[in-house]
């Protein structure tokens, strides 16, 4: 998930908040890989149930009740995404993920989207590194 987090970061992840609203887009999450269950994974919510996920020219395009909008994410991606995915329609109870390196990351632009039973929860808090300290970034994954 660099740039947003790195390797060896330790986190604290809230597991009640799901308990009470659904992710929403923009959330980092942290979940069973749902190829390799016994993997862990931490990426950020870019598509929700029911929503078509595009990636191309570098952008990501999100197509909702029947509306296409583009992706605002610059606060939390520094280099455009140089790969395109076809459109993927995100099935009930599941949410399509990004890592925040787009261009070197395992996530849901392979094809595979995330059950909402595999979230464990949302990541809250870092603590180690101490030179790391702090709350995890909240940006808004807005549409243009």
């Amino acid at each position: 998930m660099e740039t947003s987090f790195f390797e060896g970061q330790y986190v604290l992840v809230d597991k009640l908040t799901y308990h009470f609203h659904s992710p929403q887009r923009g959330d980092v999450i942290v979940f069973h890989n749902p190829e390799l269950p016994s993997q862990l994974y931490i990426k950020r919510i870019i598509g929700l149930p029911g929503e078509e996920v595009e990636i191309r020219e570098g952008r990501v395009y999100i197509t909702k009740d029947g509306k296409q909008q583009v992706l605002e994410e610059s606060k939390y991606i520094p280099l455009i995404t140089d790969y395109q995915m076809n459109p993927l329609t995100v099935p009930d109870a599941k949410y399509f993920v990004l890592g925040d390196n787009r261009n070197s990351s395992t996530d849901s632009h392979y094809g595979w989207t995330v059950p909402q039973e595999n979230i464990i929860g949302k990541v809250w808090l870092c603590y180690w590194p101490p030179s790391e300290w702090g709350l995890s970034p909240e940006y808004s994954a807005a549409l243009e």
